[in-house]
């Protein structure tokens, strides 16, 4: 009997990026698992975050796209996403998870009953611990198939790994040309009811280089992408006490370049929640260094002797520095290699410097601060 997960795999493993990922495996899964419309996004593997790109098929939630996420971070909703990356299984359907009463959910209550929506799947394109994308499948009442079936969750969820696997290669930064007009960080304010209020110049320039997407018009003038938005509702979350993720995402310019989004909620007069920070600023030494270890595979560990190996640190003074015995920097070592497809520090350094843009690397004193603990 023929494997239907070899229907969805290969066309979308020869994607040039991720956006033609989510295009193709939506295409092959749609043959095996009928739906009328779709949200497949990219995440951040740290946080979870939703960042370019996105795809939304079939206009499904047309202008309540924003409202998708901002229910999903600030109301009380069945599956989110956050305990979905955390489950055994990656994926699940909401009726079956509401023992078919999906109006316990506050998502299907507000947006999807309005939109005509039977059913919703649900799954978190994860390897390694780390989310790297998420999906939404919907049927409509109107489409006469019903709610999603087990099998056809558990084809979804064997999709996670593989896809995943793909979305963190295509996250490996290339090396571009030195960038010698980055703006400062730039700084967007929204108020309590989410709405943008105050922009800079040097925020709007960071806006320019970002790649098309969901975005939704603000009173500053300009229509704000759908990232971005999530980052700051997320920070009114934590705020409320909803979450106690962190409120931070990267995202790639279309220049190839990375750039970190991090937002806090500001305390107002007694103590009441103000206003949300917004900043958006070039992704620092540290970050890519992190970034590029993601996107490899490697735990903090590998990355602290991969950084080490970079300074030309012998295998003997590794060892010592991360206070491990050599034969344990060894056994590293043949991981490394195997998971960034080299054979010798040569080429690993080759490899890093040349294929993609690696930092300025940190003293040796500072890489297990900056790596944080080792796995």
């Amino acid at each position: 009997m023929t494997d239907p997960r070899r229907s969805v795999l290969p066309t979308a493993e020869r994607a040039a990026d991720a956006l033609e990922l989510f295009s193709r495996a939506s295409a092959g899964l749609r043959r095996l698992v009928p739906f009328d419309s779709a949200v497949w996004t990219a995440a951040d593997p740290e946080t979870g975050l939703i960042t370019a790109p996105m795809l939304v098929e079939n206009a499904g939630l047309g202008e309540g796209c924003a409202a998708y996420w901002e229910s999903e971070l600030l109301e009380e909703n069945v599956l989110p996403f956050s305990e979905l990356a955390r489950a055994v299984v990656p994926a699940a359907g909401l009726r079956a998870a509401t023992g078919d009463l999906p109006a316990r959910s506050a998502r299907f209550r507000r947006l999807l009953l309005g939109e005509g929506v039977h059913d919703e799947l649900r799954a978190v394109l994860r390897v390694d611990g780390r989310p790297w994308g998420l999906v939404s499948l919907f049927r409509t009442v109107d489409s006469g198939t019903g709610a999603f079936r087990p099998d056809e969750v558990a084809l979804l969820a064997d999709q996670s790994r593989p896809l995943a696997s793909r979305l963190r290669a295509f996250a490996r930064p290339s090396r571009t040309t030195p960038d010698t007009g980055s703006p400062a960080p730039g700084l967007i304010l929204f108020d309590a009811s989410g709405q943008a209020t105050s922009i800079n110049d040097q925020a709007r320039q960071h806006l320019s280089l970002l790649p098309e997407g969901p975005s939704f018009p603000s009173a500053l003038g300009l229509a704000l992408p759908i990232w971005l938005i999530g980052t700051a509702l997320q920070a009114r979350a934590i705020a409320d006490g909803r979450d106690h993720g962190d409120a931070r995402m990267r995202i790639q310019t279309t220049q190839g370049r990375w750039l970190i989004c991090h937002a806090s909620c500001l305390t107002g007069p007694g103590g009441r929640p103000g206003p949300v920070a917004l900043v958006i600023e070039p992704a620092t030494a540290a970050d890519l260094a992190v970034l590029i270890a993601q996107a490899y595979g490697l735990t903090s560990r590998e990355l602290q002797i991969t950084q080490l190996i970079a300074r030309g640190v012998s295998t003997a003074e590794t060892a010592a520095t991360l206070f491990i015995s050599p034969h344990t920097v060894r056994d590293h070592l043949k991981t490394i290699f195997t998971k960034t497809q080299v054979s010798s520090r040569g080429e690993l350094v080759a490899r890093l410097f040349t294929e993609h843009y690696w930092p300025a690397l940190p003293e040796p004193t500072r890489i297990q601060h900056l790596c944080g603990p080792s796995r």
